[in-house]
């Protein structure tokens, strides 16, 4: 018997010359595609076409090529499919539902593509017309959360979840897609929630869940109320709230896991050994390739939690079960296409061992330590717009974090001691911190350790200002709290001044080339507040009174750097031009730093004069200090521990409809064929009784 070949819908006999043969469901398809009414000749057309294996290519590629005239002539039919597919999702047999799923995401997603041209149609009308529209649509959506909300098939629950971010990502800007309008009518959240207090629903579609209600909670959220905004804002299901962290934390870890190969599978490489014989010269370019897709979209849904509901902080410190678990894959894992923006799930609900501490004694991990781990990772690299947006988001939840005050409470629980192992950036002058070193320390620490980090290594070039007083002003509310409620942090804040120190020098060197692009003066202003919280409060919250003294020996050791940004500052604010005003407003800024320098540098002079001693060590400048506090004046300046709160729709909307304009690109792209195919369900499904 000849051998048969399939391609593009057509049966076709290889041995045969005769004209090729379509199959069954092509040509139902060709005669909706026409004005006549299928089911004229065939009464039972629409029962028999969702028996059939959907053609999905076929479909959608038929629904493209015809321009908006020629479907506007078969509309009728168009909506008479899509109201028969509703119809079929309430069918006991299963393929009749998975077959009626499937033609909803070719329909919906085919008759976008016409939406996009100059004809000006609207898609609602296109698929259901206007006036069934109301109640076709409230029969999908409830159609939709009893699917999802049944204890019936997983694949079932998948599929519908496929639709449903079909639906929602079918336009670029979310916020124009009006079947939208639909889904916020008929809520569906309570079904989302659903899946994620359950393990088995969570395990299966937890990474969907997330990423759903994440781009739903974005649909017009600044011009209308938004009901899937108030209602995550008031969860307060345990079970919920730490099923949907452990979903957040998986896909975080999955991608720290990712990180880690990639970098011991460099440095095991030829490359590394290159390196070895001939120094450091090449590790920049060597550190460039490692690279690792970003993943915007379940950030995107970790910003929105914490934002949000103020119930999720309690899930950032919450080590899970699970995370201390390694278990193998029941079954193969699908292959699933890599996208820029890495929304492709992980694969399982288990923390990978990876991402544990390697001490057996060591506390197991939580969605906040593989947070920082991630934000240590993405911020790294900020050349790239992926990873440019990905710390951006970083910074702006950690600054989220930073104004909670509960959040603060455990970030500085000194029963709450961590080793959290931050990846830093290969620099040439300084060696690779041994991770065993890492000692227990409150999570404070390694946010303070991910602060003091991004600010020593993006001294650059293309310098990321944004990010940068973002970075600040996270410290800067940490120091709020520290003073507010006097916890004595056992930190090496010399560490965080020399930074602060460098990056002020940096600014100086670079002014030309940076003031051509940013108002440097306003960052300039936040470090050198940083230095006046320490002198002014720095007794009520530094771990001892030596920790005071260091701050005092730092400013005096470094004063040439506050003696040339004080020189700066004082030549523009002298002049008229259009950087008077903030220049002027860090002359006044440095009034104490200025007073400690020139207090304690004739006493130190002297001291050497009278000890005949031509540089003194640490100890006895820390000596003469301590000796002269007395005679010290300083000015009280107003405001130091006050700060703005963070506010999204004022500051940063056009920056997240961006991020979630291209989240619904690459969750679209996702959604391609293979991860619509038919095969693992009709396995499933096999008999239909």
């Amino acid at each position: 018997m000849a051998q048969t070949e399939k391609k593009g819908g057509l049966l076709r006999k290889s041995s045969a010359s005769k004209k090729p043969l379509k199959e069954k469901v092509v040509l139902m398809y060709d005669e909706i595609f026409t004005t006549e009414d299928p089911s004229k000749c065939n009464p039972r057309f629409w029962e028999e076409l969702f028996l059939m294996k959907v053609n999905l290519e076929y479909l959608e590629g038929k629904l493209e090529a015809l321009d908006g005239e020629e479907l506007m002539k078969i509309k009728d039919n168009i909506n008479c499919l899509f109201q028969h597919c509703i119809q079929a999702l309430g069918e006991e047999h299963p393929i009749r539902v998975v077959n009626a799923l499937q033609t909803l995401c070719a329909l919906i997603r085919g008759v976008h593509q016409k939406n996009k041209s100059t004809s000006g149609f609207d898609i609602i009308n296109m698929l259901v017309g206007f006036d069934k529209a109301e109640l076709c649509m409230k029969n999908l959506m409830e159609s939709l959360d009893s699917l999802l909300c049944a204890e019936g098939s997983e694949s079932l629950k998948s599929l519908c979840l496929k639709l449903l971010l079909c639906l929602v990502t079918v336009t670029d800007n979310i916020s124009q897609n009006t079947i939208l309008e639909y889904v916020m009518i008929n809520s569906i959240f309570e079904a989302i929630l659903q899946i994620l207090s359950s393990p088995l629903s969570r395990r299966e579609h937890g990474y969907d869940a997330v990423v759903l209600l994440a781009l739903l909670v974005n649909y017009r959220k600044y011009e209308s109320v938004n009901p899937y905004i108030v209602k995550l804002s008031i969860v307060d299901d345990e079970a919920t709230l730490n099923g949907m962290g452990l979903v957040i934390a998986q896909a975080l870890s999955e991608y720290n896991r990712q990180y880690k190969d990639k970098e011991e599978e460099h440095q095991s490489g030829f490359f590394s050994a290159l390196t070895n014989m001939v120094g450091s010269m090449f590790i920049a370019d060597a550190d460039e390739k490692i690279s690792v897709q970003t993943n915007e979209a379940i950030l995107l849904a970790l910003y929105e939690a914490v934002h949000l509901n103020r119930n999720f902080i309690t899930v950032l410190a919450q080590s899970h079960p699970e995370m201390g678990l390694m278990t193998t894959p029941t079954s193969p894992v699908p292959m699933t296409p890599v996208t820029p923006l890495g929304t492709t799930p992980p694969s399982s609900d288990v923390i990978s061992s990876a991402d544990l501490p390697l001490d057996a004694d060591v506390q197991t991990s939580n969605l906040l330590i593989t947070f920082l781990k991630y934000s240590s990772i993405v911020m790294q690299d900020t050349k790239d717009e992926h990873r440019l947006h990905s710390g951006k988001l970083c910074l702006i939840i950690l600054t989220c974090i930073a104004e909670d005050q509960y959040a603060n409470a455990f970030l500085h629980d000194d029963n709450m001691n961590f080793r959290v192992n931050l990846h830093r950036m290969p620099m040439r002058h300084r060696k690779k911190a041994a991770d065993k070193n890492l000692p227990c320390r409150p999570l404070v620490c390694a946010v303070l350790d991910l602060m003091v980090e991004f600010i020593v290594t993006h001294m650059m070039k293309e310098f990321p200002m944004d990010l940068y007083v973002r970075c600040i002003q996270i410290v800067h509310k940490l120091l709020c709290y520290q003073k507010k409620c006097r916890v004595r942090l056992h930190y090496t804040w010399r560490e965080l001044w020399s930074a602060l120190i460098n990056l002020l020098k940096f600014l100086m060197s670079n002014e030309t080339v940076l003031l051509a692009k940013h108002n440097i003066f306003t960052l300039a202003l936040m470090v050198v507040n940083l230095f006046n919280m320490f002198i002014t409060y720095g007794d009520t919250f530094l771990p001892t009174p030596s920790s005071y003294d260091e701050l005092y020996y730092e400013i005096i050791r470094m004063h040439q750097n506050f003696d040339n940004l004080y020189s700066m500052v004082l030549r523009l604010s002298t002049n008229a031009g259009q950087w008077k005003e903030p220049a002027s407003k860090v002359t006044h800024a440095l009034v104490n730093i200025r007073a400690i320098i020139n207090h304690f540098n004739p006493k130190i002079e002297s001291y050497a004069a009278v000890n005949h001693i031509s540089q003194l060590s640490e100890d006895q400048v820390l000596e003469v200090v301590r000796s002269n506090y007395d005679t010290l004046t300083l000015k009280l300046q107003d405001g130091l521990d006050q700060y703005e709160r963070y506010s999204e729709q004022h500051k940063e909307a056009a920056f997240f409809k961006e991020l979630v304009r291209s989240i619904s690109i690459n969750v679209r792209k996702n959604l391609a064929f293979n991860t619509l195919s038919q095969e693992l369900l009709l396995k499933e499904f096999s008999t239909i009784s």
